[in-house]
């Protein structure tokens, strides 16, 4: 417990460091418009990446309905905060967005979890079209098609890079935990698992869950800062686009859902000038990217506090045997 404890500590330590660093650029004049943009847009993705990898890369289960839980934290936040127009509404709003998309991953993912492979990820594409389809036709509270404008615009970097630490630690703890090494379990062998008393459903349907509400977030931000949503920015495309930023990251790796999104982030960043050509410049690296490296950037691999905290004991350690 006190060890977790201690890499917490050093985490939030690191997280501090980086906001001061980021605040720092801001000050100084090195962050535009443009750039901000860039930035908050990796730090909501980065968002999506860590709960989707949660689904696919801990419990092993292939999810394609991201898009749809974000759409619930974007409707959420964006009406009650357009009927609230205050701090406290808007964050009404993002709760709100965040038990409902728990509530519909609970009533998706008892039924659909027990499929498996492609099954599965029919199964939640249908889900998440579902509620897109939903949006479009309850034009009464939701606008249809048209989406929602006049958003206002409470949203800004500092609230992106602290709810993108919050929820990643959230996550990380929950891996780390006894619930999450029993996720694992069932990633590994379901059988085995099951075998020696895991619960597997139970498992899976929180992992689903905790996922979905990390997709809420990222929705409800998302609202905020672009100040408009429609029905057609949670397609299929968008649940395909949080996909390939973990495989290219490395499945089951939170370290690399950071990596792939940050890496992304620039490539669009620096094809906004080739027009129709960037989606084929994108596509073009991406599959490069997956040649060279197949199991993504990073792997399996994670940045790990405990790994550098140890290895600076085994110095003390070693300088002091050498001591004595």
């Amino acid at each position: 417990m006190k060890k977790n404890l201690t890499y917490n500590i050093i985490w939030l330590a690191i997280i501090v460091l980086g906001y001061f660093a980021l605040y720092a650029a801001y000050s100084a004049g090195m962050v535009n418009l443009f750039l901000d943009n860039v930035l908050v847009q990796i730090g909501i993705n980065v968002i999506l990446a860590v709960g989707l990898n949660l689904i696919i890369g801990f419990s092993g289960q292939f999810s394609l309905g991201h898009a749809g839980f974000m759409a619930i934290g974007a409707y959420a936040a964006a009406l009650i905060s357009m009927q609230l127009p205050t701090y406290g509404g808007f964050f009404l709003g993002m709760a709100a967005g965040v038990v409902i998309a728990g509530i519909v991953a609970v009533a998706v993912g008892i039924p659909t979890l027990r499929l498996s492979g492609d099954y599965l990820a029919i199964a939640t594409l249908g889900v998440a079209e579902i509620i897109r389809i939903l949006l479009i036709n309850f034009d009464e509270i939701t606008n249809g098609p048209s989406g929602i404008f006049g958003i206002l615009p409470f949203v800004n970097w500092q609230m992106v890079y602290g709810f993108m630490a919050i929820t990643t630690l959230i996550l990380v703890n929950y891996i780390r935990s006894g619930a999450g090494r029993a996720t694992m379990a069932i990633r590994e062998d379901e059988i085995a698992a099951e075998s020696m008393g895991v619960n597997t459903t139970k498992f899976k349907v929180v992992a689903f869950a905790l996922g979905a509400m990390t997709a809420a977030i990222a929705g409800s931000l998302y609202a905020g800062y672009l100040q408009s949503i429609a029905p057609k920015d949670f397609a299929f495309t968008k649940s395909v686009d949080v996909l390939i930023m973990v495989v290219l990251g490395g499945i089951g790796s939170v370290t690399g859902s950071f990596v792939a999104a940050i890496v992304l982030g620039i490539i669009n960043m620096y094809l906004q000038d080739f027009g129709a050509l960037r989606m084929i410049i994108y596509a073009l690296a991406l599959i490069l990217l997956m040649i060279f490296r197949p199991g993504g950037i990073l792997g399996t691999r994670e940045f790990s506090v405990k790994k550098i905290v140890n290895k600076f004991k085994k110095g003390d350690d070693q300088n002091a045997s050498v001591g004595n």
